[in-house]
């Protein structure tokens, strides 16, 4: 039993049910509950250390971070039986998708700070900050997530069963077992 199915084995009815039909979307929302850790500790360590006047920029550099770690996860974990394309292919969909994601994550904060002048001097420091969470990191992640979700499964991933969800050697893969 996967370390996922254990810990949803502990779920209540119905929740337990819903989890486990819907396992591969679970999956996807973990690998992108780490990478939103991931990319809010680097988007605001960059943003106050690196960049504290470039915080778009700032923003773009935690997602790019993220979005690697997320295509590792996602394609070994959130959707190992899913392919389809070959590998290269598959990636650069990946990356074109998450390029796509990047624009609707960091478009709340650049319209927060530079449509709604949501920065200092026009509001208070502690305004600013709560304005960059809210624009950045939530609305712009759940946008970005609802797309990323769609794409993966359409483009990136798009044949179930795809893969055995184990390795498969090119032996194998052309068919000359």
């Amino acid at each position: 039993m996967s370390l996922a199915e254990t810990v949803v084995s502990r779920f209540p009815e119905p929740i337990r049910s819903i989890a486990l039909k819907h396992r591969e979307l679970v999956k996807f929302a973990l690998v992108g509950g780490t990478c939103f850790v991931i990319d809010t500790v680097l988007f605001f360590g960059i943003k106050t250390v690196v960049l504290p006047n470039n915080p778009v920029t700032a923003k773009i550099i935690a997602t790019l971070v993220a979005t690697i770690v997320s295509y590792i996860l996602n394609r070994e974990w959130s959707f190992k039986t899913r392919g389809g394309r070959e590998r290269h292919h598959e990636a650069l969909l990946f990356f074109l998708v998450n390029g796509i994601g990047i624009v609707l994550n960091s478009a709340p904060l650049y319209i927060a700070r530079y449509a709604f002048h949501l920065q200092e001097p026009h509001v208070s420091r502690l305004t600013e900050e709560i304005s960059d969470f809210l624009s950045a990191q939530i609305v712009g992640t759940l946008v970005a997530m609802a797309f990323r979700w769609y794409g993966y499964k359409k483009w990136v991933f798009p044949d179930e069963n795809a893969r055995s969800g184990r390795p498969v050697d090119e032996e194998e893969a052309l068919g000359h077992s």
